[in-house]
């Protein structure tokens, strides 16, 4: 009797592993079927706020910019590294000036050479900076310059000597202690300083140049002669005298002086000369 029951034991124990094994089986069937569950990346995770999406056309659209920089002719480039100088008027290393403008100013011998030896730049052996002709950096300073060139001073020469330049020497125009002029003959205009305590030497050959110079005695002669030199005149007498024709206003002859005789009425104060009064009126 007690060998049955503990052989009934066992095949109740067979069953139950058996049904237990079956059951582990079906779920892992159901799991493998089942579509595995998706995470949704939103913009506002912390992944995605730390690798943050870039257009592939923008990074494109910079290297080809690069690309073209570095392959454009050595003059092209010493002109862009002078240009970014000039504008910010600030010392570059050439890391700085490749990250500026992506000109490489180290591996590229002949762009360096070119900055190195041109008149515009200024290299200390580490830094390159903009090298203008004049150096001033204020209008006290501009005004000195130009007193110091009674001459006059060419404005092409002073445009790049600092940012403000060209506001300062219109500011000191206006107050009349410089004089902005135009030479008719190289069309180039000329700074000269209105200062009466400057003595300016006039050659002897210029002086008899302008004395022998004879003016035309007509104002249409005029006229024509200063729009032939590039000079438009103040006036228009050829349009006056037309509408002062048409208005029946010629203008009148100016009447002669009669000449100044002296008569005996004449009060004389050098009568004791007889010799210049022969002709006298009766």
């Amino acid at each position: 009797m007690a060998l049955q029951k503990s052989l009934t034991n066992f095949n109740q124990q067979q069953e139950k592993c058996l049904s237990t094994l079956s059951s582990i089986n079906n779920v892992r069937a159901g799991t493998s079927r089942a579509a595995p569950p998706t995470v949704p990346m939103t913009t506002s995770s912390p992944i995605a706020a730390k690798f943050p999406t870039t257009k592939f056309s923008e990074n494109t659209q910079k290297y080809q910019l690069i690309h073209s920089i570095k392959n454009s002719e050595p003059g092209a480039q010493v002109k862009r590294v002078i240009d970014l100088l000039r504008e910010t008027r600030k010392d570059f290393t050439a890391e700085q000036i490749e990250d500026a403008c992506y000109v490489d100013a180290i591996k590229n011998k002949v762009v360096f050479n070119s900055l190195t030896h041109n008149v515009k730049v200024k290299y200390d052996g580490k830094r390159f900076s903009y090298k203008p002709k004049h150096d001033i950096n204020n209008k006290t300073e501009l005004l000195q310059l130009i007193r110091k060139n009674p001459e006059g001073i060419a404005i092409n020469e002073l445009k790049d000597a600092y940012r403000l330049v060209m506001e300062d020497l219109q500011a000191l125009k206006a107050s009349g202690v410089v004089w902005w002029l135009s030479n008719s003959d190289c069309r180039e205009d000329v700074a000269y300083p209105n200062d009466p305590r400057i003595n300016i030497k006039v050659d002897d050959e210029l002086k008899q140049l302008f004395r022998a110079e004879e003016l035309p005695r007509d104002m249409i002669d005029i006229e024509r002669y200063l729009r032939g030199n590039g000079m438009k005149p103040k006036t228009d007498t050829v349009r006056r005298r037309a509408m002062a024709q048409v208005h029946g206003l010629n203008p009148k002859p100016k009447a002669k002086k009669k000449p100044c005789n002296i008569s005996k009425r004449t009060k004389l104060t050098n009568a004791h000369l007889p010799e210049l009064f022969q002709d006298i009126c009766p």
